[in-house]
């Protein structure tokens, strides 16, 4: 059974966008950290995207074309081009990436059997799909990839009303400040 990852950037103060919407701020343009950000993601067979996450990622599906690329965005460009995703979104027409099929509802019965049968893990991205994700207990792990910023604030990472009891499986801290946490969830409650 596959593991369903909620992986995404956050501030310090725990937003992954701030009150702007502008998320640039944490944008992994150091080598050391975006390698590692590529070694996690190779566990990742599904992306699960809302529209507007997606419309941000969809810039993979060309990023090969642009010149001068270095080798490490490449890879992830790669990894990310031969994934599987879906997007759950009620207005996109048709996706702009191969491997892409559109849902127009978050269903977590679906999810759960996607997990049930898929070979690799599933990743989750955004904060509003994943706080779907995390209230139907579907989330087994986060990754959150802590930049060295306060931005005071916007979209938080966690939503509210959740309560997690969470077990720390691994932390990596890098020379230009960034800190990669990861947990698994250990049990639910409300």
């Amino acid at each position: 059974m596959a593991k369903l990852i909620y992986s995404m950037l956050m501030s310090l103060d725990g937003y992954t966008e701030d009150e702007q919407g502008r998320f640039g701020w944490g944008a992994p343009e150091d080598e050391e950290v975006h390698s590692y950000i590529n070694q996690l993601a190779a566990q990742f067979g599904t992306y699960l995207y809302g529209r507007r996450m997606y419309e941000t990622m969809v810039y993979w599906e060309t990023a090969h074309a642009v010149p001068d690329q270095p080798r490490f965005v490449l890879d992830f460009a790669r990894q990310w081009q031969g994934a599987e995703k879906i997007v759950y979104s009620r207005t996109l027409g048709q996706p702009r990436s191969t491997r892409t099929r559109i849902e127009r509802e978050f269903d977590p019965d679906a999810v759960r059997r996607l997990k049930a049968n898929a070979q690799r893990d599933i990743t989750v991205d955004g904060p509003e799909l994943a706080a779907q994700a995390i209230r139907a207990g579907l989330v087994d792990e986060f990754q959150m990839i802590v930049c060295h910023v306060v931005v005071g604030s916007g979209k938080r990472f966690f939503p509210d009303g959740v309560r997690l009891d969470l077990e720390l499986v691994e932390e990596r801290r890098f020379r230009k400040g960034v800190v990669i946490l990861r947990y698994a969830v250990r049990s639910r409650s409300r």
